[in-house]
């Protein structure tokens, strides 16, 4: 059954957001890098990758190889960015913006293995340049914000720090034309509200707390309860309540795995089921965020893996 990618209330300003980056320039990789340094470039942004996220490094395994390795190119640039807004010792907001000065240079000036593969990456698979601008605007908004009110401004910030990547990955990988990108929108917010779902304890020692506060406030749940994390039924109603529009969510997402190229639609689909599979740790888990992080095992990828080879067969 195909369902269609319904329109919520929040995707408007989100689609419009895309659109714009759309028609962004894309900018002609014009430095000089000797055949083996970039080599070397590649291979450290895929260690990069295995080391932070078993997931995507096995889902861009599924890619071929050159569009495998831009794929952990994107990642590690994505990476660095992360890394840089939690490094609370230093200044983060100056050394993110340092970081997207020389990341996004037209014309680098930089040794360093995570620029040159990427800058080579994002000219080689035409990225617009606003996608990655905005990615970068989206993980600087840790550094202001800790509270969300509603999901609309949930989805916003979704859009800044995942829908980003998805959009650029799309590019990576190939797609028919801009009818994909509000599956790929869609499937951004998706993924990064399950990262949310699953790192609740963890963002709260954090000092941040990213579900939506009036949503909270409906299920009769107060901040203190995150804080001792406390799993009781208003906790458990609340978070079906989470994974069922997180699901919603994953379903109409998915009839755009069909607007890619055809080699890279089990890899996406790929990372979409083993995502989903967080969400059945969670509840097979009693809902406990706070003291675990949920996961899928290995023999529960390896099934995830078949049921989305089937389903891209299909």
């Amino acid at each position: 059954m195909t369902v269609e990618a319904q329109p919520h209330p929040w995707e408007s300003s989100l689609l419009a957001l895309a659109q714009e980056a759309w028609t962004s320039v894309i900018h002609a990789y014009s430095v000089q890098v000797d055949v083996a340094q970039l080599r070397k470039a590649y291979t450290y942004c895929a260690r990069l990758t295995s080391q932070h996220s078993k997931s995507f490094y096995l889902s861009s395994a599924l890619l071929p190889e050159g569009k495998r390795k831009a794929s952990r190119a994107l990642y590690a640039f994505c990476r660095v960015g992360d890394d840089l807004a939690d490094r609370l010792s230093e200044d983060p907001t100056s050394a993110l913006r340092h970081w997207g000065e020389i990341a996004l240079a037209a014309d680098p000036q930089t040794d360093d293995p995570v620029v040159l593969a990427w800058s080579h990456a994002r000219s080689i698979y035409r990225i617009p340049h606003r996608y990655a601008e905005q990615l970068i605007n989206g993980v600087a908004r840790d550094l202001q914000q800790t509270r969300y009110q509603t999901f609309d401004e949930l989805a916003e910030y979704s859009y800044g720090v995942a829908s980003t990547v998805g959009l650029m990955s799309m590019h990576i990988v190939g797609f028919s034309g801009p009818e994909a990108i509000p599956y790929a929108v869609k499937l951004g917010v998706a993924l990064q509200l399950t990262n949310i779902l699953r790192d609740v304890g963890e963002d709260y020692r954090s000092g941040r707390v990213y579900l939506p506060q009036e949503e909270l406030a409906a299920f009769g749940i107060a901040e203190d309860q995150i804080a001792a994390g406390r799993v009781d039924d208003r906790w458990r109603d609340f978070m079906r309540f989470q994974i069922a529009r997180n699901r919603v969510l994953y379903q109409e997402a998915w009839p755009g795995i069909a607007m890619l190229n055809r080699d890279g639609r089990f890899a996406i689909a790929a990372a979409a089921t083993l995502y989903r599979g967080i969400l059945n740790d969670l509840e097979a888990h009693d809902y406990n965020n706070f003291s675990r992080r949920a996961y899928v095992n290995k023999r529960g990828k390896a099934l995830r893996l078949a049921q989305a080879w089937w389903s891209v067969r299909r």
